[in-house]
């Protein structure tokens, strides 16, 4: 090849391309890019820079050494990286290959020979599946079609940890996708779509699992999960983390009846909002719960209990809720009784502090200031107006904040004009759509708030233009 530009050039464009063709697209790249301006435009053509292989596995007419790599990385795909669709790269210099340059149209990296190399080595897996913008069942898709072959792939796998972004479309199953069943898997932290997803994970697939970390982000974008009927026990399960991450409410009975099973529990930890069912208080945790779990030692729990006052008999008081948790010594325990006149409802909200959850819902202005360093999501709503004060509070209890979500139809009282301006240094999102257009007022004038340049924000147009 030493001489082949000087011959090669004679030939017209149809006889090159067809000996061309008969290369590695490799060969052909690093042979000839940079040699004339004739030869870059024919070698850049999509046939020979679709499909990209970088690897040792083939009949390359060059060793796939250091300094070859370093020249495909610094001068040759700098300039085919838009042309790029599909890589072929090796461990070894994956990570240089993949700096090298921006793929805007890559659609695939063919990683097998990683599958082949570690697949009976991987124990632990970690995948977090980002904001996107494909549609949502495609999104829902592409995650349910890496985490079924996930647990074919690796036969050793033990520990695996798949979240989604909870802006995304979560995991659902159905008959026609069933999920393989692994013997191995000790450990799963996961993302579901419904209480349905989380019991079809628990009816069989992973017979040896002691550890589950489950949230369910309630949607209605999923496959429809069939209904589970298997109670069966689970006896192997040690530690059980249940996140129903809504403001919506779930089934008391559905999950006491789910913990039930696991009747060798060590460590549980429960959130969820719970209506049309009982007050839950020290008193139905430790009948429902602790007692039919003899090995539990060490239990967190964020309930609240939302009930219609009509279906009460006595109104509960606070005290008489706090009272309730006498027996729980080995926990700090927090509880707010508030009445809704105006909803003919009663809610109530025990949990275990300090509060290691990302989200807060229903924060009222008889909220009981702290400090919320772990809580990144939160939902105010009141009978009663929000005051530039109780905004002060907010910022002060919760400084890492993200997600603001604000429900009050109550116009504001206060016009005192010396006020002290808020600013929310983590706020991306803030949805104003089911408030009184003060609220708007006091998160866009720069006298009381200061926001980020890049907050997403929801609210009505109506509201905008007064």
């Amino acid at each position: 090849m030493v001489h082949s530009p000087i011959q090669l050039n004679d030939l017209p464009d149809e006889i090159l391309m067809m000996i061309l063709k008969k290369l590695h697209n490799f060969d052909v790249l690093y042979s000839l890019i940079d040699v004339n301006k004739r030869f870059d435009k024919i070698v850049k053509d999509s046939i020979f820079t679709n499909n990209l292989i970088l690897t040792t596995s083939f009949n390359s007419l060059y060793q796939f050494t250091d300094t070859i790599i370093d020249r495909f990385c610094l001068e040759i795909l700098p300039k085919i990286n838009t042309r790029i669709q599909w890589l072929s790269v090796e461990s070894s210099s994956m990570e240089r290959i993949l700096l090298a340059t921006n793929y805007p149209n890559l659609h695939g990296l063919d990683g097998s020979y990683l599958i082949r190399l570690f697949k009976n080595r991987i124990t632990s897996l970690v995948i977090y599946i980002k904001e996107c913008e494909e549609p949502e069942d495609q999104v829902l898709l592409i995650g349910l079609f890496i985490f079924r072959p996930i647990l074919s792939m690796f036969n050793n796998l033990r520990h695996l940890n798949f979240s989604v972004s909870s802006e995304e479309p979560q995991l659902s199953f159905c008959k026609s996708h069933p999920v393989p069943i692994s013997s191995t898997l000790l450990e799963l932290h996961v993302v579901v779509e419904s209480m349905n997803n989380c019991l079809y994970l628990l009816s069989g697939c992973f017979d040896q699992l002691h550890t589950f970390y489950v949230t369910i982000s309630h949607s209605n974008n999923g496959f429809r999960c069939p209904e589970i009927k298997n109670k069966r026990k689970l006896p192997n399960l040690k530690c059980f983390s249940f996140f129903y991450d809504s403001n919506s409410s779930i089934n008391y009975d559905d999950v006491i009846s789910l913990v039930q099973r696991m009747l060798n529990l060590e460590e549980l930890s429960l959130f969820f909002i719970s209506c049309f069912g009982p007050i839950i208080d020290g008193d139905t945790l430790e009948t429902n719960i602790i007692n039919h779990l003899t090995k539990l030692n060490k239990f967190t729990f964020n309930i609240r209990s939302i009930v219609f006052l009509k279906n009460l008999v006595n109104l509960p008081l606070n005290d008489e809720i706090k009272n309730t948790f006498k027996n729980f010594r080995n926990n700090q325990i927090i509880s707010t009784v508030e009445y809704f006149s105006k909803m003919d409802q009663v809610h109530c909200h025990v949990y275990s502090y300090p509060y290691i959850w990302t989200s807060y819902f229903y924060i009222t202005n008889h909220f009981a200031d702290g400090l919320f360093k772990c809580v990144r999501r939160i939902y105010l709503t009141d009978e009663r107006p929000f005051e530039h004060e109780f905004f002060l509070r907010i910022h002060n209890s919760f400084p890492f904040i993200e997600k603001l979500c604000l429900h009050n139809y109550e116009p504001q009282k206060n016009d005192n004009q010396q006020w002290s301006i808020i600013q929310y240094s983590h706020l991306t999102q803030l949805d104003l759509r089911d408030s009184h257009e003060n609220y708007v007022e006091q998160f866009l004038i720069n006298t009381k708030t200061y926001l980020l340049n890049n907050v997403s924000l929801h609210v009505n147009y109506n509201s905008l233009q007064k």
